[in-house]
């Protein structure tokens, strides 16, 4: 799984080396200003995420005068005037005057509604066949519509849940639940500052074990609050569910909970002990009953020979405890004391604290313990990404990429 922001590529820079006499010709002064266009959107690159950073609405507007009856469907929207940022650091303007008016035309094939994506991305002038020869060209974009999911290099500036048939397009009635035919901005991404890391999270499977999946959703609660909680992290969109026979070693954290003991073959064992050398968490979340998890988890953390400690007994400012939410004692969690015991990548939390980290059925978890115990999942993911990143600069042939 690639980072959805990947950083610049690791090169050195070119600039011209003037001197007196030098010659300046077309590619010369081309060569000299391109230095600091690639300077500048490496900068963006570096610092910053890509998305939308002004403008870009979208209205459904009656077809043009000039368009033909047959184009008069009820499907045309209005791209107003903004700005974005793509992943390569490029900017997009589209200006005030230059409106755009689009037809949506894509056909929906099946008897089934179709998910359109209304995408920009940015056009280099050098890049078009027809460049005209004139001494100032303008940047420019362009604006497609498409079924697939837009790819890195294009901004998402709506989505619409299209029915078949002769549909309007129309604004919702409540704009964070949109319906079909409706303009749904809800998952435009904005620019801002880009965060150190995306953090990913994979649920264990387990077969054995009818209670494994009762925290499943509250996993991507927890993901949801690393970013507006902690910006220098920002969690993955979805949490995954995985076996220990599949490759792992592409999630930051593996969740495990359940009530029954934690048998592993001896395939499953190696795929994890290699997991956890490379810098990998093991995350066993489990209720204060569940005592074959609990006894099986410490027997493992022994066969890796990297016996459980409980945090009481780390230092004081182990970053479990400190980073980025200082801790003195741990919450309570459903009038249940949380501990936590750390040994190598095996991190065990007694009194089931992910059922804390989204909203209960009943509605009855007050807000400060949610909060509480997100806070402390979250530096658990911190330390998951600090402890990999820190073994992974020490591998050989790290390509300083993330």
């Amino acid at each position: 799984m690639t980072h959805p922001f990947p950083p610049p590529q690791i090169q050195p820079f070119e600039r011209l080396n003037p001197s007196d006499g030098l010659l300046i010709n077309a590619e010369r002064w081309s060569k000299a200003h391109e230095y600091h266009r690639q300077r500048q959107n490496t900068y963006f690159q570096s610092l910053h995420q890509p998305g939308i950073v002004c403008g870009l609405g979208v209205r459904p507007i009656p077809a043009p005068r000039q368009t033909g009856a047959e184009y008069r469907d009820g499907r045309w929207v209005q791209i107003q005037p903004g700005i974005a940022i793509d992943v390569m650091g490029n900017l997009i303007v589209v200006s005030p005057q230059a409106y755009r008016d689009v037809d949506i035309n894509l056909e929906v094939a099946t008897s089934e509604p179709v998910m359109i994506y209304l995408v920009v991305s940015y056009v280099d002038p050098d890049e078009l066949r027809n460049r005209q020869q004139r001494d100032i060209v303008q940047e420019t974009y362009r604006i497609d519509q498409k079924i697939s999911t837009p790819e890195a290099s294009e901004i998402e500036i709506c989505r619409i849940w299209l029915e078949p048939g002769q549909t309007t397009i129309s604004q919702p009635a409540d704009a964070f639940y949109p319906g079909y035919n409706n303009i749904d901005l809800r998952y435009r991404r904005h620019a801002q500052a880009r965060p150190q890391a995306l953090v990913r999270i994979a649920q264990v499977s387990r077969t054995d074990d009818g209670e494994y999946a009762r925290n499943f959703f509250n996993l991507a609660y927890l993901l949801q609050s690393v970013e507006p909680l902690y910006s220098h992290l920002r969690g993955a969109d979805e949490p995954s569910e995985v076996s220990l026979s599949e490759n792992i070693q592409e999630y930051d954290l593996l969740y495990l909970t359940g009530k029954q003991s934690l048998s592993l073959n001896s395939f499953e064992f190696e795929s994890l002990k290699n997991y956890l050398n490379l810098g990998g968490i093991l995350l066993v979340d489990a209720p204060t009953d569940a005592n074959a998890l609990i006894d099986s988890t410490h027997a493992l953390a022994q066969q890796l020979e990297t016996p459980l400690r409980p945090l009481t007994e780390l230092q004081r400012s182990h970053p479990l405890r400190t980073k980025p939410f200082l801790f003195a004692a741990l919450p309570i969690i459903n009038q249940q004391l949380i501990q936590l015991f750390l040994g190598g990548g095996i991190i065990l939390v007694v009194g089931d604290l992910a059922s804390a980290w989204g909203v209960d059925r009943e509605f009855n978890l007050p807000r400060l313990t949610i909060r509480t115990a997100q806070e402390l999942g979250i530096n658990i993911l911190n330390y998951a990404w600090k402890r990999r990143q820190f073994l992974g600069l020490q591998q050989e042939d790290n390509s300083g990429q993330w």
